[in-house]
């Protein structure tokens, strides 16, 4: 089915995937009108638009995801919402209250705005991090949306964005304003990569700052399957023109899919060697200590942080659930969303390992610079 002519609201529109959305939406489909709501949209990012908008009308809408009023203005006369924005958060540097502020109930906010203004199609991004990996570590291999997992989450970002996704599965068949019906769908890309992915440029500063040697922070059979940000946007496209056909829109509403695509399986940390080592950068052998001697580290450092936060709040660098979900192998096939949605990956491993690696090339200059002037 084709959006044509249709209304739709991409929130975090100016995010790492939001961008890549909103540009695929313009190429892809002759919609009426695209809203792109954000806390604040770059007048250099519409302008980049320009030359594929074609009669598709673009509206900036500037606001809080947590303000019910505004929600309820961006959604009227919307037939589509893709939800992107949440705040990411594996430090739990953020506040709870924040973090659920924004990823819980900003989520229950606009799915009640889209049933007071009718809005009949609702796709949530959350995130593979809504399965875990558990606090103990144990694995998942070429997992499936039938795969049964004690998470036990951790994070307060998985465990918001947990809740999040399953009140969006719980809306779908709500009636709309109208009698109408909501159908909601939810995507659980991997890691995403690609040009724009700010982990990758933090991991290639470190490196830089490392004497062009990045950091081993995974063992290399702690084999995961990251995703590149172009076959993400494609997941959500199909997606959308699944939930606006009728003989398919019922089969997948209140269901969640798993996004991936034919990213070599490989650790976090080969990953980034695998992206940069055409740049100059090498990776450690081996981890700086071990890792059993590593939990304990951040066992400690987690208890001081502990003991002094009544007087000061402060958040290390590292801890024992993000050194976990680093160092265990955890991979899903995107096979339902293929049969389920008609996704397919647009982009070959080759053709994404090589944008990102242009683009990171054409950062590395500046980096370099930033970093060596201090």
């Amino acid at each position: 089915m084709s959006l044509r002519g249709d209304v739709c609201v991409v929130t975090g529109a100016c995010g790492f995937l939001g961008k890549r959305l909103v540009r695929l939406l313009l190429e892809e489909e002759k919609m009426a009108e695209i809203r792109l709501l954000d806390k604040h949209v770059q007048p250099q990012f519409i302008q980049s638009l320009d030359d594929s908008r074609g009669d598709t009308k673009l509206s900036v809408y500037e606001g809080e995801i947590r303000d019910a009023d505004f929600l309820r203005k961006a959604c009227r006369g919307a037939s589509i919402v893709f939800h992107l924005a949440s705040i990411i958060d594996v430090t739990d540097k953020v506040d709870y209250s924040e973090i659920y502020g924004v990823n819980v109930k900003g989520t229950l906010l606009l799915l009640e705005a889209c049933i007071q203004e009718n809005v009949v199609s609702f796709i949530y991004t959350s995130t593979i991090e809504v399965m875990g990996p558990n606090p103990r570590g144990q694995p998942i291999i070429n997992g499936t949306e039938d795969t049964v997992y004690e998470s036990s989450l951790k994070f307060n970002y998985s465990k918001t964005k947990k809740e999040a996704e399953e009140r969006t599965l719980q809306a779908h068949g709500e009636v709309l304003q109208n009698g109408g019906r909501l159908a909601t769908c939810v995507l659980r890309p991997m890691y995403i990569y690609g040009e724009g992915c700010r982990f990758l440029l933090g991991h290639m500063c470190d490196g830089i700052r490392n004497g062009n040697i990045l950091f081993r922070m995974s063992r290399p059979e702690a084999l995961v399957n990251p995703v590149y940000v172009g076959n993400v946007a494609i997941g959500h496209l199909q997606a959308a023109r699944s939930l606006t056909d009728p003989q398919k829109r019922n089969a997948i509403g209140g269901k969640f899919y798993f996004i991936s695509d034919d990213t070599p399986h490989v650790s976090y940390s080969d990953f980034n060697h695998v992206i940069m080592s055409s740049l100059g950068f090498d990776i450690q052998e081996k981890t700086i200590v071990p890792l059993r001697l590593f939990y304990i580290f951040c066992f400690l450092m987690e208890t001081l942080c502990m003991i002094v936060r009544p007087f000061i709040h402060v958040v290390p660098p590292l801890n024992r659930q993000l050194l976990t979900m680093l160092n265990t192998p955890f991979s899903f096939s995107y096979q339902k969303a293929k049969s389920d949605l008609g996704y397919i990956p647009r982009y070959s491993w080759e053709e994404a390992r090589k944008r990102t690696m242009e683009w990171l090339a054409s950062q590395l200059p500046t980096e370099r610079e930033k970093i060596w002037s201090k």
